[in-house]
């Protein structure tokens, strides 16, 4: 075949595999839209959300809880855990604050919701790991841990990522895990999430608008 017909032919190629590429990518981008996959936005609300689900746990005092003891509340979820060295204590003090100024600007509102944190280190987040740990945040605040199926579970219905990561030169290990903020309705329906750069002032706003009077 002559060069000319063999450089036609590898553009046309080209172009028919740039256009197969970005739909696919359009595609993608559409499915994780109507899904409600969280994104690095502030907030974000959207249709049909796959997140949330039902979870079995002990909480920071022994008892066992499940999403159905939250029926008739707004739940705001955290996923993370008790040894992170910065992003869940600032999360989770942005939490306490966002809820503090709803309190002040609609404690209506702010009484109708169940803030919880969910560790996603079970190994070491014990009951009484989460019991010390949650009395730096909200009064409120129920901490719950379980065993690693049981944590595995939860953090599957929220669409939660987290993975142990070990180094050698280390003598403990961190957890990674994706960092953001649900609020679940009254019949535990994904309403919206907050981002780890959310600031106190954007939640209580969030809080404020989602949560019906």
């Amino acid at each position: 075949m002559p060069q000319s017909s063999l450089a036609r032919a590898a553009l046309i190629f080209a172009i028919g595999l740039a256009v197969l590429v970005t739909g696919a990518l359009a595609w993608q981008w559409s499915r994780t839209s109507q899904q409600g996959v969280a994104t690095s936005s502030g907030t974000t609300s959207t249709g049909t959300a796959l997140i949330g689900g039902p979870f079995e746990l002990l909480d920071q005092n022994g008892e066992t809880r499940r999403e159905s003891d939250f029926a008739g509340r707004n739940m705001l979820i955290y996923f993370g855990y008790t040894y992170c060295p910065d992003i869940c204590p600032s999360s989770l003090s942005v939490m306490t604050q966002a809820l503090d100024i709803l309190e002040e600007r609609a404690p209506e509102k702010a009484e109708t919701i169940a803030p919880i944190f969910i560790t996603v280190d079970p190994q070491r987040d014990t009951v009484e790991a989460m019991k010390s740990y949650a009395e730096h945040f909200h009064p409120e605040m129920v901490a719950l841990t379980g065993s690693e199926e049981q944590v595995s579970k939860a953090a599957k219905a929220y669409r939660v990522y987290y993975a142990k990561v070990e180094e050698e030169s280390a003598s403990d290990y961190l957890m990674d895990h994706s960092s953001f903020i649900y609020l679940m309705g009254p019949d535990g329906s994904y309403v919206s999430h907050f981002a780890h750069n959310a600031t106190p002032d954007s939640i209580a706003e969030g809080l404020e608008r989602y949560i019906g009077s």
